[in-house]
């Protein structure tokens, strides 16, 4: 759809700072919904903006752009989530820089792509509680990572006789932690039980070694149950995986290379589930060796396997059968 009017906001914790273009008008209101509403009346008073043919776009900044995104989805004004990613390396923002400027160029980035630019459809409330999970999941399971370098050092240090209680600290907030990622976990599978499409997703995803119920979750989870990204080779590009020619003017120099602007707890993810692949699956085992044996790059050659395990779980999906490894078929 054309856009004729497009609202740039920055988004902060209590603040929204909007620019209007082509109208060059500026607007700052406060983060909830009455705020929400201020901005309806300001738009009027305005003038000449048609809702109907009117985009808002704002960075996903989380907890901060959710009530917001909601409130426009409800309402059915149209809008678009930017990940801070794409902002940073397109604009090169930087929050040194008034909030002002920053709603500008939000406004100018999406104007020049207003013809072109997919706008945000939130996805069901099941999916939204995943993301949100997963995201304290990953927490927790940071912290619990840190308890447990910090009481193996401990123990290279002094015996548990020197100091009974700080062992005892670190045992029970490990316990507590584990005990609360399992919740999480179990909460997780639970909502995959009551939506019959995810459920199916997520057994097909589990089909392919390599591949566990976290994997599965988050991936169930990102791609807003495969409704978010038309092909693999694009969640590829948004993973940070997909490899691309070093160039220089019209040479291309050396191998190829991945990005480094890319998310980087899906890539994390990614790197895990290549390594598993490697070593419970024959089939990519023999292809991991053999590319070695080769001489050829390990990180290039792991790489590889994430995209073809990338490929797999979109080619499942898509089919709706389970992944068959026809190597074992093979005479």
């Amino acid at each position: 759809m054309n856009f004729s009017t497009i609202i740039g906001i920055d988004v902060s914790k209590l603040t929204l700072d909007l620019h209007v273009l082509p109208n060059n008008q500026d607007c700052q209101t406060k983060n909830d919904e009455k705020g929400f509403k201020e901005i309806v009346k300001w738009l009027a008073k305005v003038g000449q903006i048609d809702l109907s043919a009117t985009l808002f776009s704002f960075e996903n900044t989380g907890f901060y752009s959710y009530k917001l995104s909601l409130w426009l989805q409800d309402k059915g004004y149209r809008f678009v989530m930017l990940s801070g990613l794409e902002l940073k390396r397109s604009l090169g923002i930087s929050r040194g820089k008034s909030d002002e400027i920053d709603a500008l160029k939000i406004a100018e980035y999406t104007f020049l792509r207003r013809d072109s630019i997919t706008q945000t459809i939130l996805p069901e409330q099941g999916i939204i509680r995943m993301k949100r999970l997963l995201s304290l999941r990953n927490k927790l399971i940071r912290q619990r990572s840190g308890f447990m370098a910090t009481l193996r050092e401990a123990k290279r240090a002094f015996s548990r006789k020197e100091d009974p209680l700080y062992y005892k600290i670190q045992e029970d907030l490990l316990k507590k932690l584990s005990i609360q990622i399992e919740r999480i976990e179990k909460e997780l599978h639970q909502i995959i039980e009551n939506n019959s499409t995810l459920k199916e997703q997520y057994h097909l995803i589990l089909s392919i070694k390599g591949a566990g119920p976290i994997a599965a979750f988050t991936f169930i989870a990102i791609t807003h149950g495969f409704q978010k990204f038309q092909t693999w080779r694009k969640f590829a590009c948004y993973a940070g995986i997909a490899p691309f020619p070093y160039r220089s003017g019209t040479s291309i120099i050396g191998r190829n290379k991945v990005s480094h602007l890319a998310n980087k707890k899906i890539k994390s993810l990614l790197s895990n589930m290549a390594v598993s692949a490697v070593q419970h699956n024959t089939e990519l085992k023999l292809y991991y060796n053999r590319r070695l044996d080769d001489g050829k790059n390990k990180s290039s050659t792991l790489n590889i396997i994430k995209n073809k395990l990338v490929a797999r779980i979109f080619a499942v999906i898509e089919r709706g059968t389970p992944y068959v490894n026809t190597a074992k078929f093979a005479a």
